[in-house]
């Protein structure tokens, strides 16, 4: 089988190295020529000049670049893939993306004979670079079991939630459960410092119990070491996360945890910390912390007493 991989970024390279390595005819395409030959340095396969030349001959594509404009450029544009398809080929797209383009990019390729899944993934590059990577499929049941042995290269769990678009509407699930998880681990941990407790501790005793969580389990050490330059970034959660207010919000269904884990993004990358892991949020924490508001200096009540003190006779006046 001849596959073709478009989009060789943090996630798209060992993903496009996996497929290689597991006997597929590989061809790979990236808009940085550079990053291109580094892979063809690294893995068998060859390089391809435009999208359309990746996707000549190629029984599937595989897709995974930034957003939804640039999916639309590298299979829609000039010198896309799509239309050097031709009919009974399959497009995955692991792009994280809006709902509304799966659909579009799905008509599309219906009307070319070219069959079509939105597959994101989650996992992180950690997940990528071990191929265990879990694929959220949307598409007809036939198409995605034809794309099956493409995906199991790097995909530990490969699941089909339903009909096009209940990929990115799934991914958008795991994104807003994430959020949570990230801003939890950054409070929680900040409050831990700051209440001068040991964590070499504090960790092994949490994380026993109800409030273990993949990102206290993988990254509340670097946390708490300020390591961030790795794994999944700020601007890239940031993106996701306004895909799933959008959604939500042309739903009418509320949101509030994602809002704000969407506004301390916003705040980390107005900090110039766009490109580090997405749990740099915890600096925000701590700067806030470093800094307590006080009206008056001679007060020396905790943070947060007079809240705490209007919550209690809230609660003792019913």
């Amino acid at each position: 089988m001849q596959v073709a991989f478009v989009g060789l970024g943090t996630m798209g390279f060992p993903m496009a190295g996996h497929l290689a390595r597991a006997g597929f005819d590989t061809v790979v395409f990236n808009r940085t020529a550079a990053t291109a030959a580094r892979w063809s340095a690294a893995y068998p396969g060859r390089v391809a000049a435009t999208p359309a030349q990746a996707a000549a001959g190629a029984d599937v594509v595989c897709v995974c670049v930034g957003a939804d404009d640039d999916v639309r450029a590298v299979l829609l544009g000039p010198d896309g893939a799509l239309g050097a398809l031709v009919p009974g080929a399959t497009i995955v797209d692991h792009t994280t993306t809006s709902a509304e383009l799966a659909v579009e990019i799905a008509q599309r390729a219906a009307a070319a004979g070219v069959g079509f899944v939105d597959a994101p993934v989650s996992g992180g590059q950690a997940g990528a670079e071990a191929g265990r990577l879990s694929v959220m499929c949307g598409g007809e049941a036939d198409t995605v079991e034809r794309v099956r042995p493409v995906l199991a290269a790097y995909g530990a769990t490969i699941t089909r939630i339903g009909p096009v678009g209940t990929g990115q509407l799934t991914k958008m699930v795991n994104q807003i459960l994430v959020a949570g998880a990230v801003e939890g681990a950054a409070e929680a941990l900040n409050f831990a410092m700051a209440a001068g407790l040991d964590l070499d501790r504090v960790l092994p005793a949490v994380s026993g119990g109800a409030a273990s969580s993949w990102y206290l389990t993988n990254r509340a050490a670097t946390m708490i070491r300020d390591e961030f330059d790795f794994g999944f970034a700020v601007d890239w959660m940031r993106k996701d996360l306004r895909i799933c207010l959008a959604e939500a919000a042309r739903r009418g269904v509320p949101v509030p945890l994602t809002e704000l884990a969407e506004s301390d993004l916003a705040a980390s990358q107005a900090r110039g910390d766009g490109q580090l892991d997405a749990t740099a949020v915890i600096r925000l924490r701590r700067l806030a912390t470093a800094q307590p508001a006080a009206d008056d200096a001679d007060d020396a009540r905790p943070a947060g007493a007079d809240r705490a003190a209007d919550v209690r006779g809230t609660a003792s006046t019913g």
